[in-house]
């Protein structure tokens, strides 16, 4: 029975090791936009200014993410009193945009600090970072 119990887990542990890297991957391995690929205006109108806000909405942060490329990705503004709500926004230089419309806010060194997904039609953050909730585009602006 306990050699039964010892390969039975042994069994576990080889599939985990096996699946476990793979869906890490995936999960960071989502490629560019192919901003060839989509309608210009509607990628057109992705363009500018957004807020960065907590899940009560008391903290808030005003961004535009513009199409001009920059190390890492493309050139974002960050209001200065963003660094006071969110001190990661601080770390920030530059956002990405990938497949399924992620957006990614990136430091000086590429690395990816905060994750934007759209689940439904709402962004949530992944990770939530200083209590950064979402991103939502600022309409009429």
């Amino acid at each position: 029975m306990t050699g039964l119990i010892i390969m039975r887990n042994t069994v576990a542990s080889l599939f985990l090791m096996a699946v476990l890297p793979v869906t890490a991957a995936l999960a960071e391995d989502l490629k560019p936009m192919d901003m060839d690929a989509v309608d210009p205006d509607l990628l057109e109108s992705f363009f500018g200014p957004w807020q960065i806000r907590d899940e009560g909405g008391n903290r808030l942060c005003k961004v535009t993410l513009k199409r001009d490329e920059t190390i890492g990705g493309s050139q974002i503004d960050i209001d200065p009193a963003c660094v006071k709500a969110f001190p990661v926004m601080g770390d920030i230089t530059a956002w990405r945009l990938k497949e399924n419309w992620t957006i990614e806010l990136v430091d000086a060194t590429r690395k990816t600090r905060i994750t934007f997904e759209t689940p439904d039609e709402t962004y949530i953050a992944q990770p939530q970072t200083d209590g950064i909730f979402t991103i939502e585009q600022l309409a009429g602006e």
